[in-house]
């Protein structure tokens, strides 16, 4: 085989034939840029986080008096499980061809037979990175919502989109504030694809979410035995968005006492896993997000001033959708699309009445309430276009400002008033209220205590 240039490609080898290892360690450096091999599949995890390989070349049995193949199964689950964006392809046995295939039923890319031809399995590998490359571009430009970015025409969001292609290219921190419902997920999804981190996905943390006991487990990762469910080694969300954009949504929700934590890990870009007290590096570009007022929670006490400067140093607010009024029908067509190709309806468009109705709506719950409002009329209509009876809003929708979602209010009135109205219309039943909300029961049960409700 005539030597090609080097593959950028990190190769981890899972093998316990020593002569095997030993005769891929002279074949691979001669292709890929960087190669390591490792004998037992109990140091996988730890590779994993320390040397990121973006392809793991795993053998499917490591003991000789068990030849099942359940062992490279149950490795490759656990690469899956903890590195999703990781290739595997199995290294097999002539007899394990039948787990082989099992194997790539389960996210494997592909797998060599041994005794292997050295052509195929440089092919192979090579192959798995690209592919790999190709699905994280892919990943990346889809924001992690369901809702693409409109910009619409008109004044409001002009300033922000300005603002957006100036530093999207950058590596500024950026913080995104705006009422529930308004998007911020999908300004961040947007910043992170037109930035120079687009190649790989945006690693999002509810943080609102975690609970205080897995705070720093989830975002800074454990290590196996740092306590009493800690099974494996742990990579956490700081280290899977090294490279990339991380996103933190409901930061302000992160209670005083955990924020310290936080502040050390962006200030430092360095991590410690618990359990452990090795510092490992991390090269993330950051973007928060949050419906609260920030600067009144810093006056209060409950945020940190250190933590906030650290976080907003490019601001971005979005404006609710009743401010945006250029958007509300391009929007209501899109997701007439979406859901009338998910739910198999003729749906195809609004009836000038329809639009009007949701022209003349206030949209408290904004873009999330009108995606809301469409998927019902699409699942109920009977006809091709969605009448103004087929619009289904609140008592009081058409009115200029329903009670509740006032111009006066802020958004901590606004939110406390939501799930008060929910907890009443659902009688308490926290599952349904969480899913008419749109947020996690933990996020809930935070809120919940918050507005002591």
């Amino acid at each position: 085989m005539i030597p090609m240039a080097k593959s950028k490609a990190k190769i981890l080898v899972v093998d316990d034939n020593s002569g095997i290892r030993a005769a891929l360690k002279v074949l691979l450096p001669i292709h890929f840029s960087q190669v390591e091999v490792i004998p037992s599949p109990n140091e996988l995890m730890s590779r994993l986080a320390e040397f990121r390989p973006d392809v793991v070349l795993l053998d499917m049995n490591f003991h000789t008096d068990i030849n099942t193949g359940n062992e490279g199964l149950f490795w490759l689950s656990e690469i899956k499980k903890r590195c999703p964006d990781v290739e595997v392809v199995l290294f097999t046995a002539y007899a394990d061809i039948a787990l082989a295939v099992e194997g790539m039923k389960r996210g494997a890319f592909d797998f060599i037979v041994k005794p292997w031809d050295n052509e195929k399995l440089v092919d192979t590998l090579k192959a798995a990175y690209d592919g790999r490359n190709k699905d994280s571009k892919d990943a990346a430009s889809v924001p992690p919502s369901s809702v693409t970015m409109l910009w619409g025409k008109g004044s409001a969001m002009a300033s922000v989109r300005k603002t957006v292609e100036k530093i999207a290219p950058t590596d500024a921190t950026v913080l995104i504030t705006g009422e529930n419902g308004t998007g911020k997920d999908v300004l961040a999804g947007e910043i992170h694809r037109m930035s120079e981190r687009a190649f790989r996905p945006m690693v999002c943390v509810d943080a609102g979410a975690l609970t205080e006991t897995l705070f720093e487990s989830e975002l800074f990762g454990h290590v196996k035995g740092a306590f009493t469910d800690a099974h494996a080694d742990h990579v956490g969300k700081f280290e899977q968005a090294d490279g990339t954009t991380l996103f933190l949504d409901e930061i302000g929700n992160i209670p005083l006492h955990l924020q310290s934590k936080l502040l050390r890990a962006i200030q430092n870009r360095c991590i410690t896993r618990v359990g452990d007290t090795k510092s490992i590096p991390v090269d993330i570009r950051l973007i928060c997000a949050t419906n609260k007022n920030l600067d009144k929670m810093v006056r209060d006490g409950e945020f940190r001033e250190d933590l906030y400067y650290r976080i907003n140093t490019m601001h971005l607010h979005l404006p609710a959708l009743r401010e945006r009024k250029d958007e509300i029908i391009p929007l209501a067509e899109m997701f007439i699309r979406k859901h009338a190709e998910k739910y198999r309806r003729p749906v195809i468009g609004l009836t000038e009445e329809a639009a009007e109705v949701l022209m003349n709506h206030n949209w408290g719950g904004n873009i999330r309430e009108l995606q809301n409002c469409i998927e019902k009329a699409v699942i109920l209509s009977e006809g091709s276009t969605l009448s103004a009876s087929d619009i289904e809003l609140p008592s009081g929708g058409n009115a200029p400002a329903p009670p509740g979602t006032g111009a006066g209010d802020t958004l901590e009135e606004t939110e406390e008033k939501a799930i008060r109205a929910a907890m009443a219309r659902y009688g308490g039943n926290l599952s349904m209220v969480a899913k008419s909300l749109e947020i996690s029961r933990p996020t809930l049960y935070a809120k919940l205590k918050k507005y002591n409700i």
